[in-house]
């Protein structure tokens, strides 16, 4: 089975070239790093350069892609071009193979190839001072500096500057990844806010059309059916009304108008008295002082919502709704009778319960509905819609 070499890298067949080439030419003119008469030539002759500056450059071509491997056969290069005359060109492809060692090689040899070279570095500078014990002995050491401790060095600082922006380029897209989550996040809760404020402002005046539009088709009677036309006129125009509010403020960027006010508890006689009007016998028992905008609001909603079910799902009989402050929590509840109705109703789609949930919650508070056993009762039970809300800053959220 054959191995595959990595592919290299286009600059690095480039700089192996070059390198080649200048080598050859050096070479050509008979520019040799050391004279021939030297001890440390142990390999005379001119051809014998040529040998590690082939195999340099051809280290050279795969200093991105086995950066390892490439140093430690150019390592060899190099102690081979030592005993010959030298080639200056392969003494510098050589500092790249360090520098590209360092930059492109795995974390372990980040890590060792600094701290080898500059051990190499002293160990050449203090035992050739303390052998021959002259001055010029100090440049060998700085030989070696220039040639393995430099470019790792260099490296070094390459590298981790491109660890740096590669990972701040990471926080960045975490931190646009982030931001893209919270915006989708908060689109999806304005329209959860919106579609709550949409259905307990349109769904009772549609509940009361629909019930006496129903009303008005089943009984053949004038004056009832001119009655149930009437509420039903009235129901529209208020509903529409709503509407037009409600996409007003949403259409409306610029900021010119003056925002509708939002419902208080000041509102509740009069929406009871649109109950009332709709066919609901229903009483207010509210005792309550000065509470926050939001809970406010948020008891409206709950107050115009049950009465909308109790219109639509109860059977006929009282409707209490009842508001009571205590220390710091408003309770505000809704009981309605529980049973099977014997007049036209409208179907529900399960969002009025869903929305006073959700409002609640968002302010900290605890909220139940459902039938309760009562032995006062026709049917033995009633509807029940409690809900606590906090009503100073401390405890809402």
């Amino acid at each position: 089975m054959a191995v595959r070499l990595p592919r290299p890298h286009r600059f690095d067949l480039c700089a192996a070239l070059a390198g080649l080439l200048g080598g050859l030419l050096l070479w050509g003119v008979g520019l040799a790093a050391r004279p021939a008469e030297e001890p440390i030539v142990l390999l005379d002759g001119r051809w014998w350069i040529l040998l590690p500056l082939v195999v340099t450059a051809g280290c050279e071509a795969m200093r991105r892609t086995m950066p390892r491997t490439a140093l430690l056969v150019g390592w060899a290069a190099l102690t081979t071009d030592l005993i010959t005359q030298g080639n200056l060109v392969t003494v510098v492809m050589f500092t790249d193979l360090v520098y590209a060692a360092v930059v492109y090689g795995p974390p372990a040899t980040v890590r060792r190839v600094p701290w080898i070279t500059g051990l190499l570095t002293v160990a050449g500078t203090v035992v050739p001072v303390a052998v021959w014990r002259v001055p010029e002995a100090l440049l060998v050491g700085v030989v070696i500096g220039l040639v393995g401790l430099m470019p790792a060095v260099t490296g070094w600082i390459v590298r981790n500057h491109r660890d740096a922006a590669e990972a701040a380029r990471l926080r960045a897209e975490q931190t646009a990844l982030l931001a893209e989550m919270d915006r989708a996040q908060a689109i999806t809760s304005e329209r959860a806010r919106m579609a709550r404020e949409l259905h307990d402002m349109v769904a009772n005046h549609l509940s009361a059309i629909a019930i006496h539009s129903t009303a008005a088709l089943s009984l053949d009677d004038p004056k009832t059916s001119k009655e149930a036309l009437a509420v039903i006129r009235e129901n529209s125009v208020e509903g529409l009304a709503e509407m037009r509010r409600l996409i007003g403020i949403l259409r409306d960027s610029s900021g010119d108008t003056e925002p509708v006010a939002a419902p208080t508890l000041d509102g509740l006689d009069a929406l009871v008295d649109g109950a009332r009007t709709n066919g609901l016998d229903v009483t207010l028992e509210a005792e309550h002082g000065k509470v926050p905008a939001p809970v406010e609001l948020a008891v409206y909603r709950i107050v115009q919502e049950s009465l909308t079910n109790a219109l639509k799902h109860a059977s006929p009989g009282r409707v209490t709704v009842a508001l009571a402050q205590l220390d710091s929590c408003l309770t505000v509840s809704v009981t309605s009778p529980f049973g099977d109705r014997d007049r036209p109703g409208a179907p529900g789609s399960g969002a009025g319960l869903v929305g006073m949930r959700e409002r609640v919650a968002l302010l900290g508070g605890a909220f139940e509905a459902g039938p309760v056993e009562d032995p006062d009762s026709v049917d033995g039970k009633i509807w029940v819609v409690r809900a606590t809300l906090p009503v100073t800053e401390g405890d809402s959220r």
